[in-house]
């Protein structure tokens, strides 16, 4: 098959694969059948497939069952994994949308749809590019494996992280993982991710005593008590970053206090904030000097404090190696792109994989729409990205 025409097998076979996923309205934790669809052709394609369910199916909200799928083609290593996930954020008002959000329509060269960006036609690529591959390469290296998961988009407790668990208990080790996140900016592939920064949140309760506000001296203001603590917290540097991460960052997100009433002083405050974190710093050198500083303040104070820590995942970096070689190479073949590596961004599913000893690299679409109402992306970046995928897999097991 011409070069041309493998290129438009690849197009229309990602297209259609991703129409079919995204008329799927997978909110989050639903996977309404997405993973069965893939199941099926993954299964003509020579793997094995399992569904491992985690949750409780009579519960809603973070203890509902959630499905995930691990398919794997091959029993040696180095195993090459393609994870991503099918839930979906939520809509929002569906009337904001210019195309109802699960109808895909393509228009004005993009393809419009929640799960659009975020990731769906990234798993289709995925699916596209494993099945070409095994076709010309049936006697292929090494093994190809998919961890699909239907809990990203929400609590991330019973996907991907119960997954690695069990195949770290059964001693099942992924050499490789290829993240279909939207990692694009610019251009298809001009980014890859090739760490994340860590995330650690807090939930700060300052407790005082409620009281007229005409009578302070018979109150105890958690507001008042709170703001040199917090002043101080926000301007401290953490560290300085390094070579592939930006200095750590603190942000308050939410800050509640009061009664409604304007002339009480009230009880209680409420403060979230969160660290993104480089590997110059820990989990426990930013709890240590946010009690620090939070002790010094409130030390000759009549309120107290408590701080609720919550750890989403720890930093991880793949340095320049034979994973970033193999993605760099087969971008640039196929989009002529010089690929630029990247820490910047949020958490992804990433994290409960590095921590196994894999090399993880985040690649997909652009990301300008991701969550947004009219979420979208660029109809004619659907086969080349399948055929980036297939080079990479071409790099990492016919050497």
């Amino acid at each position: 098959m011409s070069s041309e025409n493998n290129s438009k097998t690849h197009q229309q076979e990602t297209l259609d694969l991703s129409i079919a996923l995204l008329e799927r309205p997978s909110v989050t934790p639903d996977d309404d059948g997405c993973q069965d669809m893939l199941s099926a052709r993954l299964e003509q394609a020579g793997f094995d497939c399992e569904f491992m369910y985690f949750g409780d199916r009579k519960q809603s909200g973070e203890h509902a069952e959630v499905k995930n799928l691990w398919a794997r083609r091959g029993t040696t290593d180095p195993v090459i994994c393609f994870a991503g996930h099918t839930d979906v954020v939520p809509t929002g008002d569906e009337k904001n949308w210019t195309y109802p959000p699960f109808t895909p329509t393509i228009a004005d060269g993009y393809l419009w749809a929640r799960g659009a960006a975020d990731m769906k036609t990234g798993i289709a690529a995925f699916t596209v590019a494993a099945e070409r591959f095994v076709a010309n390469h049936p006697e292929h290296n090494g093994s190809i494996a998919f961890l699909i998961t239907s809990d990203e988009e929400g609590p991330s407790i019973n996907g991907t992280v119960k997954v690695i668990e069990t195949l770290e208990a059964r001693q099942e080790k992924i050499t490789y993982c290829l993240v279909g996140e939207p990692s694009s900016t610019d251009t298809l592939g001009d980014i890859i991710k090739n760490g994340r920064r860590g995330s650690l949140g807090a939930e700060l309760t300052v407790t005082g005593k409620q009281g007229h506000v005409a009578y302070p001296h018979l109150a105890s203001n958690p507001i008042h008590a709170a703001m040199s603590a917090l002043a101080e917290l926000t301007s401290t540097a953490w560290d300085n970053g390094n070579d592939y991460f930006p200095a750590t960052s603190l942000q308050i997100s939410n800050i509640n206090g009061g009664t409604g009433a304007t002339n009480v002083i009230p009880e209680t405050l409420n403060v979230v904030f969160n660290f993104r974190f480089s590997t110059e710093t820990t989990e426990d050198e930013l709890k240590a000097k946010t009690h620090a500083i939070f002790d010094k303040h409130f030390a000759n104070s009549k309120a107290s404090y408590d701080i609720h820590w919550k750890l989403s995942g720890q930093p991880f970096l793949t340095p320049e190696g034979k994973l970033v070689s193999a993605c760099q190479n087969a971008i640039k073949k196929v989009t002529d792109v010089d690929t630029t590596l990247s820490t910047s961004g949020g958490t992804s599913d990433g994290r409960f994989i590095a921590p196994t000893g894999a090399q993880v690299v985040e690649l997909g679409v652009r990301n300008a729409t991701i969550h947004q109402v009219d979420e979208k992306v660029e109809v004619d970046d659907l086969g080349k990205l399948a055929q980036i995928y297939e080079g990479i897999l071409e790099n990492l097991l016919l050497d």
